[in-house]
């Protein structure tokens, strides 16, 4: 929705056009992770969703709270629907991600004597965390309190991680898009995605109007 999603990109975008891309990165993440093996694919959302759904994926409603709590839940949801299942939590802010960086790490050939999996994002937070066995109590003690969308919140993660005892697999570092620059930088990474298709729009029309 304008207004809610993507602020940081506002200005130069107006919100409309930051929710235009918020939109496209969702649906390129949630295209990507469709091609991951998986039991089920969960989208946590606050709000409906639109005919940009694809078939295949469960919607349930964000929990109230700041991100650590509604990050939290998110695992607990899934605990409840499938326990003793691993889990992999993944933001819809890194559109360049492809299916192989997921899919290969997470096989059941390499979960083994892994507890975590955990995705650093280059401005210091994280773009995706699993956990090989979820319970509500676990991601709770793991998230709750951690500062979200600072430079620490993925040292702090990890610090949550280590003190817990949990072996942890390291996805590869990413961008996730919360600038204009960033947002750049990802399109030209994903050249063919919907969200550079968008991005390559709201710059034409920036231009024109400046």
């Amino acid at each position: 929705m304008p207004g809610r999603v993507k602020t940081r990109l506002t200005p130069p975008c107006t919100p409309e056009q930051a929710a235009g891309l918020a939109r496209a990165a969702l649906v390129d993440t949630l295209e990507t992770l469709g091609t991951v093996p998986a039991g089920r694919r969960l989208l946590v959302l606050d709000g409906e969703p639109g005919d940009w759904l694809p078939p295949g994926w469960q919607v349930l409603p964000q929990g109230g709270g700041g991100l650590d709590e509604r990050l939290a839940e998110a695992f607990a949801h899934a605990a409840r629907l499938a326990p003793g299942a691993p889990a992999l939590l993944v933001g819809m802010d890194t559109p360049q991600v492809g299916a192989a960086v997921l899919a290969e790490p997470l096989a059941p050939a390499h979960r083994a004597g892994v507890d975590a999996w955990y995705g650093p994002a280059a401005d210091g937070g994280f773009w995706a965390l699993g956990l090989a066995r979820p319970t509500a109590e676990l991601a709770r003690r793991l998230l709750v309190g951690v500062p979200m969308s600072t430079p620490g919140t993925g040292a702090a993660l990890l610090g949550r991680l280590a003190a817990a005892g949990l072996a942890v697999h390291r996805l590869p570092e990413v961008t996730d898009v919360d600038t204009v620059e960033d947002a750049r930088l990802v399109a030209a990474q994903a050249p063919r995605s919907r969200f550079a298709a968008c991005l390559r729009s709201v710059d034409h029309r920036t231009e024109k109007a400046s």
